[in-house]
């Protein structure tokens, strides 16, 4: 039950290999940054979470928009464009020998100044990757979760629709508090008290046989979530995106989260309630499977919706 970044075989800053830094693949050790970086003190770096499958990165050209998008949110451009960040991003797949892992693109203003107000800040950029596991090493499983005290800020008080740092600092708190009390991840509510999401994964409810999601105005509207949207649409299910207050959790019948570590993962309890490891989920969770393993254009995985032999869409 020990999720596989917390038994990885090195630390990440002492591993052979490369990562792509500012234009140039360098050595994996000395890929570095200064102490006195503004993305470092300020929280303004923003980053995408990518998996590879059999040697592609699945939705790679989504992640790389949102990395561009998110940059511009946090007030910086980034020097280089969506379809160069996919050549750089395949690149690094192929030196590193990867057939399934974990792929991170990310972002930050550099040390020019560490005035908090510094768009004329170089922008950095680097793509690394690495062999990475499903979350947990034992095999699927369902998981539990722990309803936080942090709540997902409002959109007006946040930039929600970046994926950056600082958006990620809740959860952090969140999910090792979770981990302290004997669960593997967070619930977090949002400012007004409704389901919001996991730490890093979104959530949906089975309701009356029915997908319930909240909608992604205080959280990020993931990528996965979307594939898995359109899936459940494939699959003939109907898909309702609305506010969710905590009490419909008691008459859930099945819970699970969506993201690009988790792919499509079961949850069997939520504080005292338990689930089943229900019969939409594994459908959804096959389906997803079968997505990003599927060749499509582009020589990326096939999208949600694209008909591949078995596959139910």
């Amino acid at each position: 039950m020990t999720p596989a970044a917390r038994v990885a075989a090195a630390p990440l800053d002492d591993r052979d290999g490369v990562i792509w830094l500012d234009g140039e693949f360098v050595p994996w050790r000395a890929a570095q940054l200064h102490v006195l970086s503004h993305g470092l003190h300020y929280g303004g770096s923003v980053f995408e979470g990518e998996r590879a499958y059999g040697g592609r990165v699945f939705k790679l050209r989504e992640h790389s928009d949102r990395l561009v998008a998110s940059a511009r949110r946090m007030g910086f451009e980034l020097p280089w464009t969506a379809a160069e960040l996919d050549a750089v991003t395949r690149e690094t797949v192929a030196r590193a020998g990867l057939t399934d892992g974990y792929v991170r693109p990310v972002a930050w203003r550099g040390s020019d100044t560490l005035r908090l107000v510094a768009p004329d800040n170089t922008v950095h950029v680097a793509v690394a990757a690495w062999p990475w596991p499903r979350i947990f090493t034992d095999g699927s499983r369902g998981i539990t979760l722990r309803t936080s005290r942090w709540r997902r800020p409002a959109p007006d008080t946040a930039p929600v629709t970046a994926k950056t740092a600082a958006g990620y600092a809740l959860g952090s708190l969140a999910g090792q508090e979770a981990e302290e009390a004997g669960c593997d991840d967070a619930l977090l509510l949002d400012h007004r008290g409704r389901l919001a999401e996991a730490t890093g994964a979104n959530l949906f409810l089975v309701l009356d046989g029915a997908l319930h999601t909240p909608p992604p105005e205080c959280v990020l509207d993931g990528i996965t979530r979307r594939t898995v949207i359109a899936l459940a649409h494939d699959l003939g299910l109907t898909v309702v995106e609305r506010h969710l207050a905590p009490t419909e959790l008691d008459r859930a019948t099945e819970v699970f989260l969506t993201g690009t570590a988790y792919e499509v993962q079961p949850v069997t309890a939520v504080d005292d309630r338990r689930y089943p490891l229900g019969e939409v989920g594994a459908a959804l969770a096959g389906a997803y499977a079968e997505a990003v393993r599927g060749a499509g254009a582009g020589g990326e995985a096939r999208p949600a919706g694209a008909a591949v032999a078995g596959d139910p869409g």
